[in-house]
């Protein structure tokens, strides 16, 4: 896992770049998390005793997915003859390729950049990452930032008066994210099993801010 809150909160640093045209940066913000979607097949073939091999960091975090999931949304953009739909892949494209970057450069592990025509690309390959931090705090520290994330977005909406109504909502999920960190801060270090648990709870903590980005389209485009 890639932590996604981390993601998001560049996708609004990434904002200083003035992306003003319509769901530019919302596409962003979007793109900047969606590559870890892939964590649903890992979570399906964990829970089904399959193979998870080739499943994180491959496919969704390609220069060729990316490359092609830009050009059927033009596409789309343009049968549909609405230029914010072409905004919003523009960033998309360039907000998976930030994650991408990212993932290689601060998270400690290899990401197949030229799937499916070249391995991996590490450089960490000669780092082990310390025992209390791998598949454990890391893990933990997912729901974390995805709180944050969270706060930020409601913080841009109270500054900007943007999806007010939403904000309830919002509160929820922060501290429904609270309440997973501080759990899996303790479950990492005192239960072997709690992999098929987190994976559960992960892929809905992660579509759940998913669609919030999308609901606070109006908070993001203000900020």
């Amino acid at each position: 896992m890639a932590q996604a809150g981390i993601h998001g909160l560049m996708g609004i640093v990434l904002s200083n770049l003035n992306f003003k045209k319509e769901w530019l940066l919302l596409g962003v913000i979007f793109g900047n998390m969606l590559p870890d979607l892939d964590a649903v097949a890992v979570a399906y073939f964990t829970l089904t005793g399959g193979d998870t091999n080739g499943l994180h960091r491959t496919w969704s975090h390609s220069l060729l997915f990316i490359a092609s999931l830009v050009v059927i949304i033009y596409i789309i953009s343009k049968i549909r003859k609405v230029p914010r739909i072409r905004n919003f892949g523009i960033g998309l494209g360039f907000g998976m390729l930030t994650h991408v970057l990212m993932d290689m450069i601060i998270w400690f592990r290899g990401v197949e950049v030229f799937w499916p025509f070249y391995p991996e690309i590490n450089f960490w390959h000669f780092f082990i990452p310390p025992e209390w931090w791998y598949n454990k705090f890391e893990f933990a520290l997912e729901f974390g930032m995805m709180a944050l994330y969270l706060l930020f977005l409601s913080r841009f909406a109270l500054k900007h008066g943007t999806d007010i109504e939403y904000l309830p909502m919002i509160k929820t999920l922060i501290w429904f994210e609270i309440f997973l960190f501080i759990t899996f801060l303790i479950l990492v270090y005192t239960w072997s099993g709690f992999y098929f648990i987190f994976g559960g709870v992960y892929i809905l903590s992660l579509f759940l801010i998913l669609y919030t980005t999308i609901r606070m389209r109006k908070t993001i485009e203000s900020i």
